[in-house]
């Protein structure tokens, strides 16, 4: 295997995690938008706005991870990425449980 094989691999999960922070992006903000404008009937969208944000921050602590090697510094910010990720889906979890009872 040489370095070709190895780039063009790390280009398809750069490509892969662009269009992911984009499209989940207009997403959270479209439901963002959504539920300021009316909060009082779109309560439901702040649990999924949460999530989203918890997911984007999972994928990228993975990644990080992930291509880090032997970098103990950027495994440490994928830790962080990774517990603040649990941290919003923690918050996505205890607001649908607050709302939806």
């Amino acid at each position: 295997m040489g370095q070709g094989a190895r780039s063009r691999g790390g280009r398809s999960l750069d490509f892969f995690l662009d269009v992911m922070h984009i499209l989940v992006g207009i997403v959270i903000v479209i439901l963002a938008v959504i539920s300021f404008l009316n909060p009082e009937n779109n309560l439901v969208l702040f649990p999924l706005i949460f999530m989203l944000a918890a997911i984007l921050n999972l994928v990228n602590g993975w990644v990080k991870i992930r291509q880090s090697g032997r970098d103990k510094r950027r495994q440490l910010k994928g830790a962080g990425l990774i517990l603040f990720g649990s941290c919003l889906l923690l918050l996505s979890v205890i607001s649908a449980l607050s709302i939806w009872r």
